[in-house]
C-alpha cells in the first residue's frame, strides 16, 4: 500500500517524458511509492514555468528535470505540493 498518498496501490512505475536536455537538473525526492505518487510530482514539476520535461525514476528516489528559467526553489514548492519532500541531489 503507498503509505505517501495512501492511494491503497501497490503499483511501482516511472513516469518519463522524453528528455533531450544533456544539462538536465537531477533531484532526489523521498516518500514516493506507486504510479499515483510518480504522477503527483510529475503533474506538480510539470506546471513549473520553464519547465519541459520531467523524469520519475521511482525506484532510485530521483527526478531529471529539463527546460530553463526555474530555479531549484520552484521544483522544491512543486515537490512539496505534491506532498513530498526533496532528498538534495541523488
Amino acid at each position: 500500500m503507498c503509505t505517501a498518498c495512501a492511494c491503497g496501490t501497490d503499483e511501482r512505475s516511472t513516469a518519463t517524458v522524453e528528455i533531450e536536455d544533456k544539462n538536465a537538473n537531477i533531484y532526489g525526492v523521498s516518500g514516493m511509492t506507486c504510479g499515483h505518487c510518480v504522477s503527483s510530482v510529475s503533474a506538480e514539476i510539470g506546471q513549473v514555468p520553464g519547465v519541459t520535461g520531467v523524469d520519475v525514476d521511482l525506484a532510485a528516489g530521483a527526478v531529471t528535470v529539463s527546460g530553463t528559467g526555474f530555479s531549484d526553489e520552484e521544483i522544491r514548492a512543486a515537490v512539496e505540493r505534491a506532498g513530498y519532500e526533496m532528498a538534495g541531489r541523488p
